[in-house]
Parts: structure tokens; sequence; C-alpha cells
């Protein structure tokens, strides 16, 4: 699979979440995914110092990105 269809993928992904997270006056941005698997993801707006940041990526973000994109492993925020 090419790295610009799995950005692609992933982009679409985030698509889905990102009205949940506006709701909340945060969003999400995509920063790189690697080769092996790892999304690599900044949480902005009101995300970005929320105590339940890591828990939104882990329970939101990453089972997302997992369900809808094979190959992906792990979510992290940078």
């Amino acid at each position: 699979m090419m790295d610009s269809t799995l950005n692609e993928r992933v982009l679409q992904a985030l698509e889905t979440i990102r009205p949940y997270l506006k709701a909340d006056g945060g969003d999400v941005e995509l920063v790189k995914v690697t080769p092996e698997g790892i999304v690599e993801v900044r949480l902005t707006g009101a995300c970005s110092n929320c105590p339940m940041s890591q828990m939104t990526l882990r329970a939101g973000v990453e089972r997302a990105l997992i369900r809808e994109v094979p190959g992906i492993r792990r979510v992290e925020a940078v």
C-alpha cells in the first residue's frame, strides 16, 4: 500500500470523529503515519489541554483509526 493512500485513509477516518471533538471545542490534526503503522496526531483547541485528552486519544481516535484503516497499530499524540 502506498503511503499517500494510507495517509488519505487515515485522514478520512479522522473526519468521522472530528465532529465529536469539535462539539467540545477541540480538533485533531494528522502529523504523520509511520511505516510501522503508528499514527502521530496533534490534539488542538480545547483538546490540547483537556485532562481527558489521553482517554479521547485511546478510546476515540485510536479505536476509530484501528477499526477503519488496516495496518494501523497505535496512535500517539505529539
